[in-house]
């Protein structure tokens, strides 16, 4: 199917798109135990888009039960990894395949910008099962280094039973990050998509069992987090638990997991992070197009936003200036627009989120210098501008909080170390970006900041070969790369003495 090029043509195509809104269990399609659904609506006109089956208890110990079955049969657990990386390589073959459908769902579901989905999302995520099923069967175990009459063998183990709770931001990104190496290394798998948006992850699941995937290996429970998502947390079966999501809820379920049974938690939560640009900054001008990319790409919604720009004080008034004009690039659109970049806000309450944040904003002093307003209200949808503030000091609420919108906050400093200071001085760690030219201030302040990424003269690089996480209230554990089979496998110590 060739892909659709203009905005007349996705509409066409969004017309007769088949949404499924059933959960997915044992290899095919269901309501709920319940029969009880909610309503999924597009934030880009308000249109109702599915009734999705609501999840709950019964649900989750259903679908519990079907992942330990499948798991303790060995159907997958014990397949040799070279036929699993086979299926996988195909499940990655199948999502390129449907991108334009997976790309429409997307867009139609959490409003980022069609071309962002089709051009960025779908091939990330065909590329993170992809690279992880290439690595199942290149990853050897090892042998301890033991006297002459024993062998000391160390193995890893897939952990069971592992429930992924993602978020709406990346629907299908995140849950490949999750899902890739969890399956790679033998586990069954439940995926609690976002109730904001649920339609990506549905219909994974029917390619997932069309690339050989067993029945009951894979399974999909959309509902709500406090409904189903407790239940897969709270229950006494599920060995591993991994979320990517708010710091407020990563914490919830690690109390979940101690009331429980002390099931592995491994968690992705919030970022607050810092944009550091230097006066020697090599091209002021990529910087103040990559500083305004940091804020407005994917509305903003994204864990590692660029959301604090810290400018030291010769370049700031300079600087802000430039990025300010790069920002009239990211003004919102029709998401289904290929020319678009900034999509809709993800729902009616991320968007009130967003505009209070600009209201405490201008409360607490800071200069509102761009933006701050709801915007094309007339379609339905949920738009709003990119938001500078300048003048903003490390103890205002729009410094200080993840906002998960397109409100970045301007902070000028005086020397590294102050900007260190002002950088770390916060409850996050996920990420931080330097702009110097000079190399030595570049490594000295990129090994002083606390933070699990750091990007020198770009922001937002990396890929499936780098490990992904935060420090501090920004999680633990790490997601892409080989790391990331740590999270989803034991390791079992067998000593053997030789007579």
């Amino acid at each position: 199917m060739s892909t659709p090029e203009t905005r007349e043509q996705w509409q066409e195509m969004a017309l007769t798109l088949t949404i499924q809104g059933q959960a997915f269990i044992q290899g095919r399609y269901q309501p709920a135990v319940s029969g009880k659904t909610f309503d999924c609506f597009s934030p880009i006109d308000g249109r109702l888009l599915a009734q999705v089956a609501s999840c709950d208890q019964d649900d989750a110990d259903l679908a519990v039960s079907v992942a330990r079955q499948a798991f303790e049969s060995g159907v997958w657990s014990r397949m040799a990894p070279a036929k699993r990386k086979q299926v996988l390589l195909k499940f990655a073959e199948l999502v390129l395949e449907h991108r334009n459908e997976l790309a429409l769902l997307e867009t139609l579901d959490m409003g980022k910008p069609i071309n962002h989905a089709l051009r960025g999302d779908i091939p990330a995520t065909a590329r993170a099962i992809s690279w992880t099923a290439e690595a199942i069967d290149k990853v050897y175990d090892e042998l301890a280094p033991t006297a002459h009459n024993q062998i000391g063998m160390i193995t890893r183990e897939p952990i069971g039973v592992v429930a992924a709770i993602v978020p709406w931001n990346f629907p299908l990104i995140m849950a490949a990050w999750k899902l890739a190496p969890a399956l790679a290394t033998g586990n069954s798998v439940i995926l609690k998509p976002s109730e904001k948006s649920p339609l990506s992850a549905l219909r994974l699941a029917a390619l997932a069992t069309e690339a050989g995937i067993p029945e009951g290996v894979f399974n999909v429970l959309p509902g709500y987090g406090h409904t189903v998502g407790k239940a897969l947390a709270l229950h006494m079966d599920v060995d591993c638990l991994v979320f990517t999501g708010s710091t407020g809820v990563a914490k919830q379920l690690m109390v979940y997991a101690g009331q429980s049974n002390m099931k592995r938690v491994w968690l992705e939560a919030g970022g607050k992070s810092p944009n550091i640009v230097f006066a020697d900054a090599p091209d002021l001008d990529k910087a103040a197009a990559e500083a305004a990319s940091a804020i407005a790409y994917n509305q903003g919604e994204v864990c590692t936003a660029g959301s604090r720009l810290l400018v030291e004080a010769s370049i700031k008034d300079e600087f802000v200036s430039r990025v300010i004009a790069a920002l009239k690039r990211w003004q919102p659109g029709h998401p289904l627009d290929p020319q678009t970049r900034c999509g809709a806000i993800v729902d009616h309450d991320q968007l009130q989120r967003i505009l209070s944040y600009i209201d405490s904003g201008q409360q607490e002093g800071a200069t509102l210098a761009q933006g701050g307003k709801q915007v094309l209200p007339e379609t339905g949808g949920f738009y709003v501008e990119p938001t500078v503030f300048d003048n903003v000091h490390n103890e205002m609420k729009i410094a200080a909080e993840e906002i998960f919108g397109p409100v970045l906050s301007v902070i000028s400093f005086n020397t590294p170390e102050e900007a260190v200071r002002i950088a770390n001085d916060t409850i996050f760690g996920l990420a931080a970006a330097v702009w110097t030219s000079d190399i030595n201030k570049a490594h000295k302040t990129a090994k002083a900041l606390r933070a699990g990424s750091v990007w020198i003269n770009h922001y937002d690089g990396g890929d499936m070969t780098a490990p992904f996480g935060g420090f501090k209230q920004s999680g633990n554990g790490r997601d892409k790369s080989l790391h990331a089979f740590d999270k989803y496998t034991e390791l079992k110590a067998t000593w053997i003495e030789l007579a």
